[in-house]
């Protein structure tokens, strides 16, 4: 088997409360980036094996895609001995939700390929079992979440939205960014007030604490705001990615250019659509 685990942005992400369990309750609306994947490819071996092409990306049981194949065999019964590669596209501590995109799929995937008719409400619930995002990336590519992330209603109706990402070599560390959520000050000269559109908002309440320890961060956002061909600017997520919503899908390469020219040549890059919810679609 291969599969392609795609990446996320929150388009609107309201942090609401910190739970007893530690976790926050959150209001988010995600959407999937069917261009931006890793890849896991899966075959059969005598032994378990597990690799990943990306330096830091741990290889051991803490790595979501062996936690995913862990449960599934607790659930099914299974036993199968696979050997597991893993190609990393997402960036790591971006924001985008690589690994948890990465579990969810390996969920589905085995679901699958050896039959066990787990269904859509089950692998959600396992989802739920390993990480916050993970169940989103279960469902259809345009959903509402809410809870720590484990409940999911059908997402407001997008049309596709051409994006621009950018990301510094740095990642963010999402318990840190929550960690600093109830007192972290606003940046002077930062506009956090939603940015409205006739689908919805981009708004992000992390942007406060991680924009006050990774204040280039905060730059990006009003140097994008700034540009002429961007229609918004947000973070996704708990950061470091940066994202732009485009009036024009035509003005990726040069935004990307200027971002580079301008505010570091070695920013990570990417451009695309974010799934269109399927009411659009038709």
């Amino acid at each position: 088997m291969i599969i392609e685990a795609p990446a996320k942005l929150n388009l609107s992400l309201r942090v609401l409360r910190r739970r007893k369990d530690g976790f926050h309750d959150i209001e988010s609306v995600m959407v999937a980036l069917p261009g931006l994947c890793d890849r896991i490819e899966i075959g059969a071996a005598e032994a378990d094996g597990f690799e990943c092409d990306t330096p830091g990306v741990p290889v051991d049981d803490s790595n979501l895609v062996l936690k995913a194949l862990r449960i599934f065999r607790e659930a099914t019964g299974r036993a199968d001995r696979l050997r597991i590669r893993l190609e990393k596209v997402i960036p790591h501590g971006a924001g985008l939700g690589g690994g948890s995109s990465d579990a969810a799929s390996m969920l589905r995937a085995l679901d699958d390929h050896f039959e066990t008719g787990l269904g859509t409400g089950r692998l959600a619930e396992l989802a739920a079992s390993i990480g916050s995002d993970i169940p989103f990336f279960i469902g259809p590519p345009v959903a509402r979440v809410a809870g720590r992330g484990e409940r999911l209603e059908t997402g407001p109706e997008l049309p596709p939205l051409p994006v621009v990402l950018l990301k510094p070599a740095f990642g963010v560390s999402t318990p840190e960014a929550y960690g600093r959520w109830g007192d972290a000050p606003a940046l002077a000269g930062v506009d956090y007030e939603p940015q409205g559109f006739a689908w919805g908002e981009l708004v992000n309440d992390l942007e406060r604490p991680v924009f006050s320890k990774y204040v280039f961060l905060a730059e990006m956002k009003e140097w994008l705001r700034a540009r002429p061909e961007v229609a918004g600017a947000l973070m996704s997520g708990s950061g470091s990615t940066m994202f732009a919503v485009l009036r024009e899908p035509g003005s990726a390469e040069a935004l990307i250019g200027a971002a580079r020219a301008e505010l570091d040549p070695t920013l990570w890059a990417w451009s695309g659509e974010a799934a269109a919810s399927r009411a659009a679609e038709g």
